[in-house]
């Protein structure tokens, strides 16, 4: 079973253009707020219709511009959740997942059975928890046994606790229906969870597709880079050798074996930082950095802080932990296999910011 999409979608100020075939197998689009990811949804659903392109199911049409077909969406075999969930408000809980089912009365049961709600099936959406609204959505989406499914934000309306639970519960489901599945996040650890690849889109484009650790691993622009939780930092690259040396905006240098040339993206993941135990390097070690220690965080066995213009990550039982402490200072060193080079933009300095945002 393939869902195959190729289309362009006026949503000014920009076109949202998507191109992605997805199989059995579930599929993160992530990207900022407004970047375009609902308005998929939507035109997989029947929702929008776009002015150019295809949206197939195994071959067959819902949508093709050129023999003018458009499917209406109960024609479309596609079960939706909502950000918001949608619920009924007046119908109780076996109501709103027979709104899914029509008269099977026995696809209702096996639905409240399989999410955990049969408790629940005569209270009102308005009595339910978000995790238990998120839980008779899913079950309401389900019931119609769609093709495809779809769920814009399923874990944003959630608090901390209940987020890290249903994300347990939520990936043994996707793992369970074996459909084309698609949920939209702006939350790279959300596709990390759930997803076996994910899509990156800003401003209405799919910059890069991908498993999520190759994304992460392998971006190809420093908006992806960020966006995947990695440091990045704006350097001018000068060719020297085999690779370049890169000076970063103070004026520091690192080296790398990369050869490039002009503006670019330094990356590396923060848990590729080492924090040097012994103090001031060697002289041998041209890519330690010093700098102020800051936003310390110690729990359990992880250690996070941000020394400098890098933020790094350790385990507390490292020895060199003990040279992190707030107010203080401390040398890094960024190790040459561990750094990428990307291209850099405006869009990616905005991905910079809006990564590093609570």
């Amino acid at each position: 079973m393939a869902l195959d999409l190729d289309f362009d979608l006026s949503l000014p100020p920009f076109t949202v253009s998507a191109a992605l075939s997805v199989g059995a197998e579930t599929v993160a689009l992530v990207g900022p707020s407004g970047a375009g990811k609902t308005t998929v949804l939507r035109a997989i659903a029947g929702l929008a219709r776009p002015s150019r392109g295809h949206i197939k199911l195994d071959g067959w049409p819902w949508f093709d511009a050129e023999a003018d077909v458009s499917l209406a969406p109960e024609e479309r075999s596609v079960g939706l959740v909502f950000q918001d969930y949608a619920l009924f408000p007046h119908l109780s809980v076996r109501k709103n997942v027979a709104f899914g089912a029509g008269s099977d009365r026995a696809r209702v049961d096996e639905m409240l059975e399989r999410l955990q709600i049969s408790r629940l099936a005569r209270e009102k959406p308005g009595t339910l928890s978000g995790g238990e609204r998120q839980r008779v959505a899913l079950a309401r989406a389900l019931a119609r046994r769609p093709r495809v499914l779809l769920l814009d934000e399923p874990l944003s309306a959630l608090d901390a606790h209940t987020r890290a639970e249903i994300k347990i519960q939520l990936r043994e489901l996707l793992a369970d229906l074996a459909l084309p599945a698609i949920f939209i996040s702006h939350d790279f650890r959300d596709a990390v969870a759930l997803a076996d690849r994910a899509a990156v889109m800003v401003s209405g484009a799919i910059r890069q597709v991908g498993p999520v650790e190759d994304l992460a691993r392998r971006p190809t622009d420093a908006f992806v880079a960020a966006l995947t939780g990695n440091n990045v930092l704006r350097a001018i690259a000068t060719p020297d050798g085999v690779g370049s040396t890169l000076t970063l905006q103070d004026g520091r240098r690192v080296r790398v074996p990369t050869r490039a040339s002009g503006p670019v993206g330094l990356v590396i993941a923060p848990g590729d930082v080492r924090v040097l135990a012994d103090g001031a390097p060697a002289e041998s070690s041209p890519n330690a950095l010093r700098g102020a220690v800051t936003g310390l965080t110690r729990l359990g066995s992880r250690v996070e802080a941000r020394v400098g213009p890098v933020d790094v990550e350790c385990r507390s039982e490292d020895p060199a932990s003990a040279r992190l402490v707030t107010g203080g200072e401390a040398w890094v060193e960024l190790p040459e296999e561990a750094i990428t080079v990307v291209p850099v933009d405006n869009a990616g300095a905005a991905a910079e910011t809006e990564s590093k945002s609570p």
